[in-house]
């Protein structure tokens, strides 16, 4: 059980990042949903120009982005109503072009969770 509008901001916000990082060059937008070890994992990829290693560990931060006209809070939000499903939101650069946003989620409900349906 979760907040579907919640998690319907998380992927537009993850699956609009993705197409910006297209917009100039064209590519390619994936989202996966897969079930490894008891949990939900969602993946948004893009082949677009990808993301600065060295500022991986503050992509989701607020107030930081690689966009010149970056609110600075789309990744932080995200970030925000995953971890309040118990999930967790994270970046990784494409091997060949592009990055993958994933996160994940519970499949079961915990104490510490209060989800809604």
């Amino acid at each position: 059980m979760v907040d579907r509008v919640q998690l319907q901001q998380v992927f537009i916000n993850l699956m609009l990042n993705a197409i910006e990082a297209m917009k100039d060059s064209g590519g390619e937008l994936t989202v996966k949903s897969e079930r490894p070890d008891g949990q939900l994992q969602f993946s948004v990829s893009d082949t677009g120009v990808g993301l600065p290693t060295e500022k991986m560990d503050q992509i989701v931060s607020a107030f930081f982005t690689t966009k010149p006209q970056g609110s600075d809070m789309g990744l932080a939000i995200s970030r925000s109503i995953v971890e309040s499903h118990g999930g967790r939101l994270w970046a990784a650069a494409n091997d060949r072009r592009g990055a993958t946003f994933h996160f994940t989620l519970p499949t079961g409900i915990t104490e510490s969770s209060p989800l809604v349906a």
